[in-house]
């Protein structure tokens, strides 16, 4: 196994895409189009992953920032890849560019029922916000804001 870890680029779309449909605790949803991937990348230029074994997608990671903090979302290994640290890479990868931008405080969501995903993000020093409420809004076509 030789993964190495790129840059995220559109053209990656599909693979990326259908990684995260086989990957449970992923939810892929109508802002995760291509339309969406390309405006997510034009404004966070290299900060976001993919690793490959071959021409294979195996993980990806997406990464932002506000110019205060930074945001991870979306990390996904292929099952079979899985504990052999392509995560952890993945995840370094981000943290590494968000500092070298003057990031130096990062956040992330997990779905409460994905268990995996937790017990990866506590082996890594994250820690649980259980004091924050996420609130989320999608447009709808009342004109109500």
């Amino acid at each position: 196994m030789n993964i190495v870890i790129q840059e995220l680029t559109i053209e990656d779309y599909e693979a990326v895409r259908s990684l995260w449909h086989k990957s449970e605790g992923i939810e892929v949803a109508d802002t995760d189009s291509r339309e969406g991937l390309v405006r997510f990348l034009e404004r966070n230029p290299g900060l976001s992953f993919v690793a490959r074994d071959g021409k294979e997608i195996v993980g990806v990671v997406l990464c932002g920032q506000d110019g205060r903090r930074g945001y991870i979302d979306q990390l996904a290994v292929s099952r079979s890849y899985r504990r052999q640290g392509i995560g952890r890479s993945l995840v370094s990868r981000c943290v590494y560019n968000l500092m070298r931008i003057g990031i130096r405080k990062w956040h992330l969501f997990v779905f409460e029922d994905n268990q995996e995903a937790i017990a990866f993000w506590d082996n890594l020093g994250w820690a649980r916000r259980v004091e924050l409420i996420t609130m989320s809004r999608d447009v709808d076509n009342s004109g109500i804001i």
